[in-house]
């Protein structure tokens, strides 16, 4: 990643369609193997609590990470774009980081970035997606499920669920770990086993596509 060997957090602001997005870089401890792309929630930004526990561990296991904020965030708004527009500016933030950098690329984000994450898995080519909190239903509406959504990769996902998510709770299938912790949609009330989940899944992903 382009930060170099800098422990400081670099922000860049990156044009796209719907105007600008900012990323946050954090570079990996030591050499970096892989860069993980992390959005945040729709009415939440990249400080979320279970953002920042997941980019730590991608650093510690050697993955620099950039924390994306949509543009409707950068502008000032909380009311979120429509879904084209999320997934346009996300592409366009992975074209740039793409043309910094040859490692390869994994994609994730909490609830509203988790899908976003996994609607432009294909199109973005990562080689994995990591979702927090995925939400498969608006609370208390399980016919509307966004099941689709989290189906599209073929590349191996993680979801990291809380077992009172009024948002419901996904199945396991082969090519998706659903790890469930105690909590709700936020994650904050067991921060260490969402860090060990994201420690385990990370290490063996990120090792098959290093040399």
């Amino acid at each position: 990643m382009s930060p170099g060997t800098s422990t400081e957090p670099v922000v860049e602001e990156i044009d796209t369609p719907h105007g600008p997005a900012r990323i946050t870089r954090r570079a990996a401890d030591g050499a970096a193997r892989a860069t993980l792309l992390l959005g945040h929630g729709a009415g939440g930004g990249v400080g979320a609590a279970d953002l920042l526990a997941a980019a730590g561990v991608a650093v510690a296991a050697g993955v620099d990470v950039a924390l994306v904020e949509q543009p409707y965030r950068v502008a000032g708004r909380r009311a979120p774009a429509p879904a084209g527009q999320l997934d346009t500016a996300w592409l366009a933030v992975v074209e740039h980081v793409r043309a910094s950098s040859e490692l390869p690329l994994l994609f994730g984000g909490r609830s509203s970035g988790a899908r976003v994450a996994c609607r432009n898995a294909t199109a973005g080519g990562a080689v994995g997606v990591l979702c927090l909190a995925f939400p498969v239903h608006p609370p208390g509406r399980p016919e509307k499920d966004r099941l689709a959504e989290l189906a599209a990769p073929t590349v191996p996902i993680l979801v990291v669920q809380g077992v009172g998510d009024p948002f419901g709770v996904p199945d396991p299938v082969p090519g998706r770990e659903v790890v469930l912790l105690r909590g709700d949609h936020s994650l904050k009330s067991d921060m260490p086993g969402l860090r060990a989940a994201v420690a385990s899944w990370l290490r063996p992903l990120v090792g098959s596509h290093t040399g």
